[in-house]
């Protein structure tokens, strides 16, 4: 491959490539920089990048691998990480002026487990107000005149635009799957608690997950499977076995998979051509998918996953809001009045139907192996007040169950249309496994 174009590889590629000794770490780290260098203009992806701190990264990468020294699975490979997780050697600063100049004394659970698997950290990417819905400055890289989605937009933008193949995200309501549907890359929230987020800035320690962004599925495993674990400091992971992410996600299915299309609590908000493309695939699936509408029965969800997320924002955010409310934008300070005024009883009525939803859903999963749903009411919205509605994600977040954006259609307007795959919990191995399964049924037509 010409050099230039090394940007390109998978991370999958990438990795066996700099192993094989075919590329160099410092040559696909040039190239990504390059391709910033060629685009960013138009995208604005970083809030901070080095140029030569990446750099400096990969030849330490490199003469490790020429010194015989132990090799991690992402030996070399650049990963952009969102500005709300901490890094010791660049600044996190969570999109707000309140925490401008911050740089963490400690990496987060997550990137340090990245350094461990060998991973050059290529720079912090754009992230909304404090992670909510206030926009930060990036484009979507398709239109710069639509948004990219958020909170997560600088990750997904830069993968989808081929400036890094891997991006760390976090979701506490749509904040992984809508931008990576908008942009129209793979995007993956695991598990709720299957990643610590130690490090990481805290909304609401009930919803907050981390997540990522890749170009396909098998990086998207690869990627997983360096960041499970425990972490004595995120009381939600346990010690477990890793799970064989990689491995399972490129097996075959032993049997064809069954999948279920719901219609959940924000259905009436799906654009006319989101509906009429679902209808295409689901006819096109017709021998493996039945429909379930459970707009009307799962519609008090979307109330409680509010109440629940403004609720614990208000309390991890009370620092911010008695010392900087008024450098808040409105959004962000209406959220936290919102918050500020629940009451515990209504607080704990919202926790107290989780388990309740997710064992609505088991009769579900009985019968499928993967509930299919849109990812976002359509393709990224005009203009860049607004990230978009993250409504079609705020069950499947609530309910801590895997979600994955797979980029397989298009909006009449040349943006990306994004099908969302869900699985029951502790279900992400198969869920991976299913969702290649149906990449290769669309593009087998």
């Amino acid at each position: 491959m010409d050099a230039s174009q090394l940007n390109w590889l998978s991370a999958t590629d990438a990795a066996r490539a700099i192993r094989d000794g075919a590329i160099s770490s410092e040559q696909l780290t040039e190239a990504c920089l390059a391709r910033v260098r060629e685009v960013d203009d138009k995208v604005q992806a970083w809030a901070f990048l080095d140029p030569e701190h990446a750099l400096k990264q990969a030849r330490t990468r490199d003469q490790e691998r020429r010194e015989g020294r132990p090799t991690g699975p992402l030996h070399g490979v650049p990963v952009a990480i969102k500005d709300i997780i901490d890094t010791e050697d660049m600044p996190t600063e969570d999109g707000s002026v309140l925490h401008a100049g911050r740089t963490p004394v400690h990496d987060a659970a997550a990137v340090a487990m990245l350094r461990a698997a060998g991973a050059v950290m290529f720079g912090k990417t754009v992230t909304t107000e404090l992670a909510t819905y206030t926009p930060g400055k990036t484009r979507n890289p398709h239109n710069p005149e639509h948004t990219p989605g958020g909170s997560s937009s600088g990750s997904a933008a830069a993968v989808a635009v081929g400036m890094v193949p891997l991006a760390l995200g976090s979701q506490t309501n749509g904040s992984v799957i809508r931008p990576a549907s908008f942009c129209g890359v793979y995007g993956f929230k695991p598990t709720h608690g299957l990643i610590p987020r130690t490090g990481v800035l805290k909304l609401s320690r009930t919803l907050d997950q981390l997540g990522f962004f890749a170009r396909s599925i098998e990086d998207l495993a690869l990627l997983g499977e360096q960041l499970i674990g425990w972490d004595e400091d995120d009381p939600d992971t346990r010690p477990r076995a890793r799970p064989l992410l990689a491995e399972t996600a490129c097996a075959e299915p032993p049997l064809p998979p069954q999948l279920a299309f719901v219609k959940g609590p924000a259905w009436d908000r799906a654009g006319e051509e989101t509906r009429q493309a679902f209808a295409e695939l689901v006819s096109a699936l017709s021998d493996s998918v039945f429909e379930v509408d459970m707009a009307e029965s799962t519609a008090p969800a979307l109330d409680w996953h509010r109440t629940i997320m403004e609720a614990e924002m208000a309390a991890h955010l009370d620092l911010e809001w008695e010392k900087g409310r008024d450098r808040m934008s409105p959004s962000l300070r209406a959220q936290l009045e919102r918050g500020r005024a629940i009451t515990a009883l209504d607080y704990q009525r919202a926790c107290a139907r989780i388990p309740l939803l997710n064992a609505g859903f088991d009769t579900v999963f009985e019968r499928c192996e993967a509930i299919v749903t849109p990812a976002a009411a359509g393709t990224a919205p005009h203009g860049l007040d607004s990230t978009g509605d993250p409504a079609f994600c705020s069950l499947w977040t609530l309910c801590g169950m895997p979600a994955l954006n797979l980029p397989l259609m298009q909006g009449g307007n040349g943006l990306p249309l994004g099908v969302q795959l869900v699985g029951p919990r502790g279900s992400d191995a198969r869920l991976l496994r299913t969702a290649r399964w149906l990449a290769a049924r669309v593009a087998a037509g």
